[in-house]
């Protein structure tokens, strides 16, 4: 079992220009469900090890809003938990998103000493991170982000970078692409920025623009990697593994939607971190039995609704590769892909064929 766990709900110390979770907050009767306290973070993890024993491994991972705000005891006391309840040792992953603007070398040590993967939001060089994220004080979070990467760094922790997708990102591709290299980020991570759900249109990224960063930026990766030089992109490496006969990891690229255990502060349980809604709330984790749970979703249809695709979609060309994308996207990128996977296959192809051996 993974859960996607929201310790502080979606309490932020950062504005972002973009930020999806704000407007499902905006979209629901409690906005913030608060800190979540010891006792339901407890009860959370008891129960997930109890769960997860036919599936042989758990997984936590912590995201907001901003999870550090709950201070570093909270996840003293998650290992605390974790080392009572896991008596029968399954192997344990541990993940945290964070923007970086509360992490020292305190919390760098202990993030390494507890082998957490950190997801470090960077959208690149100065200009264009601080284009959207800015502080409280609307005020750029570029450098505190950087000392965020060389605390990281220097106690050995392994973290990957989120960037967030706009016209002006795509604009300013090679730059940041080259800005990453400079600085050894070689583990990537991209995410298209995402309309509000009562937009008409997405102002802040256009199929056009999409299209353009994901050909640069496979042009300007390709390069790397017949030069020898690898660079890790969670978006290539999904879909060179599946012209590879693999299957995905990216949720988005499998077809249909996965119920996902997402949790807010309160312990209410969610199937997607884009669905943090009313109407889409589960129960509870903590005072609900998991049949219950999964019963209730399978009630909402949530997976099934998924797997609906028009004739044109499953028509196309592309189909096998696309699957109809992303739910929450709902076809806005659709040229952007056609136009990535013509532009890109015969390279994809070529390396697919590596990855499988023949």
């Amino acid at each position: 079992m993974h859960l996607l766990i929201k310790p502080a709900s979606g309490a932020c110390n950062m504005r972002c220009r973009y930020c999806f979770y704000a407007d499902e907050m905006a979209c629901r009767e409690t906005h913030s469900f608060g800190m979540m306290p010891l006792d339901t973070l407890e009860a959370v993890v008891r129960r997930a090890i109890e769960y997860s024993a036919a599936d042989g491994w758990v997984g936590f991972m912590f995201q907001g809003g901003e999870p550090t705000l709950v201070g570093l005891d909270f996840y003293r006391a998650l290992i605390e938990f974790i080392e009572r309840y896991n008596t029968a040792r399954l192997p344990v992953q541990l993940g945290l998103q964070t923007n970086g603007l509360l992490i020292d070398d305190e919390w760098a040590a202990f993030f390494a000493a507890h082998k957490f993967l950190i997801g470090l939001s960077l959208d690149g060089p100065k200009e264009l991170h601080n284009a959207n994220r800015v502080d409280a004080r609307g005020e750029g979070t570029h450098s505190r982000v950087m000392r965020a990467a060389a605390a990281l760094t220097r106690h050995g922790c392994d973290f990957n970078l989120l960037t967030v997708v706009t016209d002006r990102t795509a604009r300013g591709v090679t730059a940041m692409y080259n800005f990453f290299a400079k600085n050894g980020f070689t583990w990537q991570q991209y995410i298209p920025c995402l309309p509000p759900f009562e937009a008409a249109g997405n102002a802040s990224l256009s199929a056009d623009g999409y299209g353009d960063f994901l050909c640069r930026l496979f042009d300007l990766w390709y390069a790397d990697f017949t030069a020898g030089r690898y660079v890790y992109n969670r978006t290539f490496e999904n879909y060179i593994g599946m012209l590879a006969g693999r299957l995905p990891e990216s949720c988005d690229m499998c077809g249909q939607c996965s119920v996902q255990f997402v949790l807010e502060a309160d312990g209410g349980v969610y199937p997607c971190d884009f669905y943090v809604l009313d109407e889409y709330r589960l129960g509870n984790f903590v005072t609900d039995p998991l049949e219950v749970i999964l019963a209730r979703e399978r009630k909402l249809g949530f997976v099934e609704t998924s797997r609906q695709k028009s004739d044109e979609c499953r028509a196309c060309r592309w189909f096998p590769l696309c699957r109809g994308g992303c739910r929450r996207q709902g076809g806005m990128f659709c040229e952007a892909y056609k136009r990535f996977f013509a532009h890109t296959i015969d390279r994809m192809q070529r390396l697919a064929r590596m990855v499988a051996g023949r």
